[in-house]
């Protein structure tokens, strides 16, 4: 089964001014140049769901910022603990989703003042480490949510939480659209709005910051606990900064 979902007309903007967009907003950022790679969550497996259809939209506009994107379809996806071992195709191909992402963005519904449990259980099976690796520390999160009526910022409030606990590093920007069934047309498409362009506002940032912390990654996720329970060990003529990068080769 294929757990990555085709995205629709990605090179269809009709709600983007390109008058006034950054088509690559992060160039002379990095010297290493390969598209960041970002994965998209969402939090709702309704056949017309909000936040499928706004993670849609946030990957065309990462594409266009000159960004890779996967977005993961957790139809199958168990519940955490459901399966012993965590020993399920969904629960593994989402793990090494997140591996190979440099940043990530999650959208979540708002339901009862609150995210998803489609949305919290693709989280849970995201452990902090995972046979010595992990796969969510020290890299970009953006937040979303929709709403059904006035505009809220629960969701986005409890995925910043959570985006701190996988010791992630959350932007600044977010987005949180309101009565999102009157956003979308009748091809599934974002209308042109505030609330678009505050999605563009937040891929454009989630791209530059990605961006730029990708080169310092290791540095910036190097810790003391992390080394001694590793038994990775200071070079006592080198500094902390050489012990991370050589760790992390």
């Amino acid at each position: 089964m294929n757990r990555l979902r085709t995205l629709p007309d990605p090179d269809h903007l009709p709600a983007l001014d390109k008058a006034y967009a950054i088509d690559r907003p992060a160039l002379g950022l990095d010297s290493d140049q390969h598209p960041p790679r970002i994965l998209l969550l969402y939090g709702s497996l309704r056949e017309r769901a909000f936040s499928r259809l706004a993670v849609e939209e946030a990957a065309r506009l990462l594409q266009y910022f000159g960004a890779e994107t996967r977005i993961f379809d957790p139809a199958d996806l168990p519940l955490p603990d459901q399966v012993a071992g965590d020993d399920h195709p969904a629960v593994h191909e989402l793990r090494a989703l997140s591996l190979w992402s440099e940043g990530q963005v999650w959208c979540s519904p708002e339901r009862h003042g609150a995210i998803t449990a489609i949305m919290k259980a693709q989280i849970d099976h995201l452990p902090l480490e995972m046979q010595g690796m992990r796969p969510t520390q020290g890299r970009t999160l953006a937040v979303m949510q929709v709403s059904g009526g006035s505009q809220s910022f629960n969701a986005v409030n409890t995925l910043r939480l959570l985006g701190r606990w996988m010791r992630m590093v959350t932007i600044p920007n977010q987005s949180s659209v309101a009565m999102a069934y009157k956003e979308f047309d009748e091809n599934g498409r974002m209308k042109p709005s505030s609330y678009y362009d505050r999605i563009v506002d937040v891929m454009e940032e989630l791209v530059r910051i990605t961006v730029l912390m990708r080169p310092h990654t290791h540095q910036l996720v190097d810790r003391y606990s992390e080394r001694k329970a590793a038994g990775t060990k200071v070079d006592p003529s080198g500094t902390r900064a050489n012990a991370a990068l050589a760790d992390g080769e």
